[in-house]
């Protein structure tokens, strides 16, 4: 009753967004006090598909509990498990044959450029751009019929082991990717003639949800979302994995602080994960795609944590061990959920049309946020 009168008052409107709606791709309700078409504040509420997964990993073996973080940030799959192989490897201090870690840095690329080939389809989708999301998914279809090929599924790859991977590259790996590489090259200039350069675009865009690099790191963000505030954060350089020291790649940083800007530095990543790949995929050395390990892991008594890159930022998995054959205590820092956390920040003073944009440019995955 009083929140009535008080929009009686004020002229403000409450509005709720989702859970089920199109533009929040997945179940994320948010509730939006406005002005007219103004928003005044945003309220994110989780817990719709809240699955208890830290809970549930606590139940789970050493080799079981990596492939529920699948079922998190799905579109980077393989990287999620690549961090949780990397807490048990450091655990175990198991050393990972050379040929594992290019496979596994060659996976984590492709997964980068499949995740935001879909988010560059489904952003220009949510701002009113049909066409692109059908060219994203012509490239992005080809990046998931290799992962089957090698892997056996296409989205939650379950690929990653502690000690390296669950079995070796399928013998037209190669030259599918390098057709890939040819291919993506290829379509990247389409990509800046369909939307990129597009004005229409550009205006939705433009000094749209803009954060300042403080207020960035201060909420906590990570990956392109801090990054388009001109902050420095790329775990892949900063905390270097596997062979990321010896590669050569940029990582984008752009000032504006806008959707403009966080946009500008995913399709640059797209290009640094290519070079990447393409430094990778004529050197895969011979040998063992996996560490002689034992059937049954058990850590030894202690904390431990390892970070890694994913498509939308730092993903952090935290291990307390009490010597079983089953983790205490596991935790995850996902980038979702603290890159949510700066909506309402970013989206006051804006239009609601530009809530989507706003929204598109974090490039939210809600089972990251709600786990």
């Amino acid at each position: 009753m009083l929140q009535e009168v008080a929009q009686k008052e004020t002229g403000d409107l409450v509005i709720n967004v989702g859970p089920q709606h199109p533009s929040t791709h997945g179940v994320l309700h948010l509730v939006i006090t406005l002005n007219g078409e103004t928003i005044k504040k945003v309220e994110p509420h989780l817990g719709y598909i809240h699955r208890s997964i830290e809970k549930m990993c606590e139940s789970l073996s050493y080799r079981q509990f990596i492939y529920s973080t699948s079922r998190m940030d799905y579109l980077s799959a393989h990287i999620n498990n690549h961090a949780c192989a990397l807490a048990v490897e450091k655990g175990l201090q198991i050393e990972i044959p050379e040929r594992a870690q290019v496979i596994r840095v060659l996976m984590d690329e492709l997964t980068r450029l499949a995740s935001h080939q879909l988010w560059w389809g489904a952003l220009a989708m949510d701002v009113g751009a049909i066409t692109p999301f059908f060219h994203a998914f012509r490239e992005r279809e080809v990046l998931n019929d290799i992962m089957e090929e090698t892997c056996g599924a296409r989205l939650t790859m379950n690929y990653m082991v502690p000690g390296g991977v669950m079995f070796d590259l399928h013998p037209n790996f190669q030259s599918r990717v390098k057709d890939f590489i040819t291919l993506f090259k290829s379509k990247l200039p389409e990509y800046d003639e369909l939307v990129t350069g597009n004005v229409i675009f550009q205006n939705r865009m433009k000094q749209v949800g803009f954060i300042s690099a403080e207020d960035a790191v201060s909420y906590g963000c990570t990956g392109p979302t801090l990054r388009g505030s001109g902050v420095s954060c790329d775990i892949r350089k900063h905390h270097p994995y596997e062979l990321y020291d010896k590669l050569q790649f940029t990582e984008p940083l752009e000032t504006g602080g806008d959707c403009w800007a966080r946009y500008l530095v995913r399709m640059e990543e797209m290009r640094q994960s290519l070079h990447i790949v393409e430094q990778l995929i004529d050197n895969i050395p011979e040998g063992e795609f996996q560490a002689k390990t034992k059937a049954v892991l058990k850590l030894p008594k202690g904390e431990f944590y390892s970070r890694v890159e994913t498509a939308r930022g730092e993903l952090g998995v935290y291990i307390v061990s009490e010597g079983g054959l089953t983790p205490y205590r596991i935790k995850f820092r996902s980038p979702g959920f603290s890159n949510l956390s700066a909506l309402d920040h970013m989206a006051r003073g804006q239009k609601i049309g530009d809530l989507v944009a706003i929204m598109g440019t974090l490039d939210l995955v809600i089972p990251d946020i709600d786990r």
